[in-house]
């Protein structure tokens, strides 16, 4: 039945966000090499890198970044095959719905002229979408490294220790255990629908059944959310980020920190 069939690729549609959270959890805990580091060199490191991709103005460096990200995976032992289907793919689609008209409408030399249409694709303009495209991809693989090779716990402490002003990281971390339940408050209205819904529904009747649902899941989440908070703070959370495992830097975490910092000052020079 049609009902069914939606309910049953909501519960789908749960289950892999969760199932891709407990994935990330378990690739930051592999022994690779951006596991090895200190959060800290991460957390400053691949934004300085992301930096130097979206300032440069050499597609030849935004290439060279993006494969530096891509060796980087492969020497954490992130597959590659995660990049593509949680980034690569999504990216490439938005970025080039985006793009696809720039080569079109940018003024400039013209390389090729579409038939019938007669629209002129120039040099110029596929040039600046392939900036966006190089651009998006890059700095969306470095941001998908930092969190698939470090724990969100570490992630936070290690903004804290850099002096992040308290509110962002409460803000992250909230928002990061927020979504966690939300899907599991979906996911047991779901259930609780499919277990109650019995016979054929008219389309009238599923559009209600979808509107109760979103109206039940927002105000239940609500009161979660002030539940949660209540209980956060009766245990003493007061913003700040502790882990159990005290942060050291050692002489490959200040080797590692000191290679990523030059290899941006390098990519902000030479993509100038």
């Amino acid at each position: 039945m049609k009902h069914e069939a939606f309910l049953q690729r909501s519960l789908q549609t749960f289950v892999r966000a969760l199932g891709r959270a407990l994935e990330s959890e378990e690739l930051s805990q592999v022994d690779g090499l951006l596991q090895r580091l200190d959060p800290r060199v991460k957390v400053i490191g691949l934004p300085a890198l992301i930096l130097a991709a979206a300032v440069s103005h050499r597609l030849a460096m935004v290439a060279a970044i993006f494969l530096f990200s891509v060796l980087l995976a492969m020497l954490s032992q992130i597959p590659l095959s995660t990049l593509a289907t949680r980034i690569w793919l999504a990216a490439l689609l938005f970025t080039g719905v985006i793009a696809f008209p720039a080569i079109f409408t940018t003024p400039g030399q013209a390389i090729y002229r579409l038939p019938v249409l007669g629209w002129a694709v120039t040099l110029q303009g596929c040039r600046s979408a392939l900036f966006l495209i190089g651009r998006t991809e890059t700095a969306a693989t470095l941001s998908l490294l930092l969190v698939l090779s470090t724990p969100w716990s570490h992630i936070l402490k290690a903004l804290r220790s850099l002096r992040i002003p308290t509110v962002l990281v409460v803000i992250f971390s909230m928002t990061y255990r927020y979504i966690f339940l939300l899907l599991a408050t979906a996911r047991d209205l779901f259930e609780a629908r499919q277990s109650r819904a019995v016979g054929n529904l008219t389309g009238r009747e599923r559009r209600r059944m979808a509107a109760s649902t979103a109206g039940a899941l927002m105000g239940k989440s609500y009161q979660l959310s002030q539940e949660v908070y209540l209980a956060m703070q009766s245990r003493g959370f007061t913003g700040e980020a502790r882990v159990l495992s005290d942060f050291a830097m050692r002489r490959r975490d200040y080797a590692g920190l000191a290679f990523l910092l030059a290899l941006s000052a390098t990519a902000l020079w030479w993509g100038r």
